[in-house]
């Protein structure tokens, strides 16, 4: 069965260490704290590859158990007030927000 997740994709800010700062010190908790009925959290931290500098500079992955608690999640206060959050500190433009559901093959 596929998992569901909600990904938050952050542009490169304009001051990385301003954003690292209010991401790692408000953002972070505010999410672990408000997003009700998730499962998993992962935050990734996008680095430069071979091929350039990369287009998201950090792409996060809120899992739910079902595509329901997510919606619910997201209309709720804390959901609004998290996402409002995420435009908040986004300094390199909007973030860009997906629902998802994740297969996983593990071999």
């Amino acid at each position: 069965m596929p998992s569901i997740k909600m990904i938050v994709m952050y542009p490169p800010p304009r001051d990385v260490a301003e954003f690292e700062r209010r991401y790692q010190s408000e953002h972070a908790p505010m999410a672990v704290e408000k997003l009700a009925g998730k499962t998993k959290l992962v935050a990734t931290r996008v680095l430069p590859s071979p091929t350039g500098t990369p287009a998201f500079h950090r792409i996060v992955e809120v899992y739910f158990p079902s595509r329901e608690s997510l919606q619910r999640c997201a209309a709720s206060q804390g959901g609004q007030e998290t996402l409002a959050h995420a435009q908040a500190i986004s300094t390199g433009g909007p973030p860009v927000v997906l629902v998802a559901e994740e297969e996983v093959f593990t071999f």
